[in-house]
């Protein structure tokens, strides 16, 4: 499975949109900026204990739109599905020269 972070950024990537503007600017400094609970907390005047807890509701609400909706889930999908059709079609080049290029641009819709 995913490492946490590199998860939650994809979840950030496909329903950032969705969350709040503060949400979506907690997320960015401590996952993007690297910021810590701390910095944030001084920089938007708050306790180090409200940032946390921020995160944690902005983390879950990333998790319960993944859980109704699967983007991430499907996302990973494809691209597995990709890897393999690529996989098998490096053994017959006639084909892989034919299709290749589609399925490199299947994968890339996302």
């Amino acid at each position: 499975m995913l490492e946490k972070t590199t998860e939650l950024n994809l979840l950030y990537d496909f329903y950032g949109s969705l969350l709040t503007e503060k949400q979506r600017a907690l997320l960015e400094l401590y996952y993007h900026e690297d910021w810590s609970l701390g910095e944030i907390a001084e920089h938007q005047g708050v306790s180090r204990q409200a940032v946390f807890e921020a995160l944690k509701r902005a983390q879950t609400t990333l998790g319960d739109l993944e859980e109704k909706l699967g983007l991430l889930r499907k996302h990973l999908m494809r691209q597995k599905l990709a890897e393999e059709i690529e996989s098998r079609l490096n053994r017959h080049p006639e084909a892989r020269d034919a299709v290749g290029p589609l399925v490199r641009r299947l994968a890339d819709l996302d």
